[in-house]
């Protein structure tokens, strides 16, 4: 398989919120993120604090800009609109959190897989 399918697969996987690496695991309980993945073992945080790189660059500084510009941008111009977007953001960014979670995790993965640690737990290719 080519280096930029397993990219593909494995960040379509962690979008719907599977296991990057079987794709048949859950990475969350509800909001709840689990340790492994139920069905091929894969440890999605080998060490604690592993994704926090990710979830920062993917998902906290997007919010960070979005939230930002709609301020400065819609809601001193237009206050009732602005206020009435920015509500409408926030209940996006919550919805779809865990999707953008699951992407961090996803390339958490690739990093694991592409840069190996000999001692990191990445199950065969095979078992999922």
């Amino acid at each position: 398989m080519t280096r930029s399918n397993v990219i593909r697969r494995a960040l379509w996987r962690g979008l719907r919120n599977r296991c990057p690496h079987c794709g048949k695991g859950k990475l969350f309980a509800g909001w709840k993120d689990l340790e492994r993945c139920s069905v091929c073992g894969l440890v999605f945080s080998r060490n604690p604090g592993d994704t926090w790189a990710f979830t920062i660059v993917g998902d906290r500084l997007p919010i960070g800009a979005i939230i930002i510009a709609i301020y400065f941008g819609v809601v001193r111009t237009y206050p009732v609109l602005g206020m009435t977007i920015m509500v409408g953001a926030v209940a996006w960014l919550i919805w779809t959190a865990p999707n953008r979670w699951g992407v961090g995790i996803a390339l958490h993965y690739l990093s694991r897989v592409f840069w190996p640690d000999p001692a990191d737990p990445i199950p065969p290719p095979d078992a999922g």
